[in-house]
């Protein structure tokens, strides 16, 4: 496997840091595991790497962890999985998936405890995707319950709603919208946007078209709530309250 496909673990870890927290690391291909590991711990993480779901099952029930990293090609995944169960505790988890296995993952996410990384993978959007998922742990937030006015977020099904009306976003949709009512009110840059969308600045054309389908669907049937400010980004709220 050509690890040039997933970047480098000399790569600055710029968008990211951590703080000791502890990560277990479940990834069956050993040359990804050392490139994951060593990545994670020059960010500051503490890691521990397992290569079945035997044992990181074994290991989730001796130790406590702030973050799962599971790769879905993962030797007896449906032990880890029903094994769960008796697990009491429940760190959140970063998929590695195949982009053939979105389907079968994406209606099992519930973003803010889940979330996922499709391969080949950058480095810098693994990182970027770690920091969310632990930044709702450490500030004790569940985001399940994101909203904004009459539009809101259902996480358990990955599905937004405005007016009780459901919006049918596509996946990079709902998670720009997620970004956007996290930072409500706050002016988001392109680059920014890029970055927690896809992991990378995919260019301002990119970020002006998905920001356009999703004002389409978000505003159709009721008052604006995202708007654009002009040479700087984009932002959500209504206007009013915050002139």
């Amino acid at each position: 496997m050509a690890l040039t496909m997933y970047g480098s673990a000399t790569e600055k870890p710029s968008l990211a840091r951590g703080a000791g927290q502890r990560v277990l690391l479940a990834v069956e291909d050993p040359e990804v595991a050392e490139l994951l590991s060593t990545t994670l711990e020059l960010a500051g993480y503490r890691i521990d790497t397992v290569g079945t779901g035997t044992e990181a099952l074994a290991r989730l029930g001796a130790h406590r962890f702030d973050l799962v990293v599971l790769d879905l090609t993962l030797p007896d995944l449906e032990r880890l999985t029903r094994g769960q169960r008796g697990v009491i505790q429940r760190p959140p988890v970063l998929f590695l998936a195949a982009c053939d296995a979105l389907g079968r993952l994406l209606p099992e996410l519930g973003l803010g405890e889940k979330d996922y990384v499709t391969k080949p993978f950058r480095i810098a959007e693994v990182l970027a995707r770690a920091q969310v998922l632990l930044r709702g742990t450490n500030t004790g937030r569940r985001e399940s319950g994101l909203g904004y006015g009459d539009l809101a977020l259902d996480d358990s099904a990955c599905q937004a709603l405005r007016a009780g009306q459901a919006l049918h976003l596509t996946p990079a949709e709902y998670r720009l919208l997620r970004y956007l009512l996290v930072n409500a009110h706050k002016v988001l840059s392109k680059e920014q946007i890029g970055r927690y969308v896809w992991g990378d600045f995919h260019g301002d054309n990119a970020i002006e078209q998905l920001v356009s389908r999703l004002r389409r669907k978000v505003d159709r049937e009721g008052p604006a709530l995202i708007h654009t400010r002009r040479g700087f980004g984009y932002w959500l709220g209504r206007s009013a309250e915050r002139e």
